[in-house]
């Protein structure tokens, strides 16, 4: 019985097994997910009064509100209108949150731990990620109703305005590094410093891009204006629903990781307490990504919507340019100009 005891945790605590089901795989995204909702939800009852979040069972911090919403969308019916195109119309939303979290499987722990090491790695992340709000579209184009299809259409606009400058400033932190490889990229980030010293332009705009790619305040848009009722997500309703808004949070997570290990040193650097502990390195990068996130949802309580035509004029006027005048400054960085 032991032996079978060790041999189920030694499968289990492999990189290829531990990576995608654990840390910083499947179960850590879903208590991300349910961490950061209960978060955003506290930080705008406090800052706006809301009642719910920041009354309700005060003792637990108002997370009952959220576990009432947990089991409505497990337990609602998912109600598939008669005229949708059933199989999109079911299988999109599980295809969005899939492709959320899949790319989590490609992002390190640390320098020896890890399901999948590519000398692309970085690309593989970010093209993951890209494909993901592509079945948006599909979404709503599966339920075959006009509010849908119009709020699919919307997010393919945003889709494009979004993820062109995201992969661009990726590209210029490539570039700084010379790899795409994000344990190579920590690595060099030891021995130089980190990139948002290195290149805080980049910083601010992919940080910037990150709010606005998974829908995060001031550019919550496609799903939440009026005009539009839910935009492509306007029929559905259960855990259907509940995955396309998961997703956003899943996409924030990952691009979160993405982003403490381009411009945050990754795991580095690792206390002496955790140096012991095999995850001890995926905890500190776990905690930054936190921080980010944090700042990500914090927008929430003290900006404004922005309407679409002002979210594509920023992203193509302003976030574009500065995404290719950070490409520009990694080659400055490189050549010698800016550091010695």
């Amino acid at each position: 019985m032991m032996q079978i005891i060790e041999w189920l945790l030694d499968i289990l605590f492999s990189p290829w097994v531990f990576v995608p089901l654990v840390y910083p795989g499947l179960i850590s995204a879903f208590a991300v997910l349910l961490f950061i909702i209960w978060l955003e939800r506290k930080i705008a009852a406090k800052v706006q009064m809301r009642y719910g979040p920041l009354y309700v069972l005060k003792q637990l911090g108002g997370a009952i509100q959220l576990v009432a919403d947990l089991l409505r969308y497990l337990f609602a019916e998912p109600i598939i209108p008669r005229e949708a195109d059933k199989i999109p119309f079911i299988f999109g939303p599980i295809l969005l949150f899939a492709l959320s979290y899949l790319s989590t499987i490609v992002i390190p722990v640390s320098y020896d731990f890890y399901a999948f090491r590519s000398d692309i790695s970085l690309l593989l992340v970010l093209g993951i990620t890209t494909l993901a709000p592509a079945f948006n579209l599909v979404i709503g184009w599966g339920s075959n109703n006009k509010f849908g299809l119009i709020g699919g259409l919307r997010e393919g606009y945003l889709i494009t305005a979004d993820e062109i400058p995201l992969f661009i400033t990726a590209l210029a932190m490539a570039i700084l590094y010379g790899s795409m490889d994000l344990i190579r990229i920590v690595e060099l980030q030891v021995d130089w410093a980190w990139g948002i010293v290195l290149n805080p332009l980049a910083a601010v705009t992919f940080f910037v891009l990150m709010l606005l790619s998974t829908s995060r305040f001031p550019f919550e848009i496609v799903e939440a204006e009026s005009e539009i009722v839910m935009g492509p997500f306007t029929e559905y309703s259960g855990i259907l629903y509940g995955l396309t808004m998961g997703a956003s949070y899943v996409k924030l997570y990952v691009l979160s990781l993405l982003f403490a290990i381009l411009f945050l040193g990754g795991w580095e650097p690792v206390p002496d307490f955790l140096s012991g502990i095999f995850v001890g390195p995926g905890l500190i990068l776990f905690a930054k990504a936190l921080v980010i996130m944090f700042l990500q949802v914090f927008m929430r309580s003290v900006y404004p919507r922005y309407r679409i035509d002002q979210a594509l004029r920023l992203a193509w006027h302003v976030l574009f340019p500065m995404s290719v005048i950070s490409v520009f400054m990694s080659f400055t960085v490189l050549m010698g100009w800016w550091l010695p």
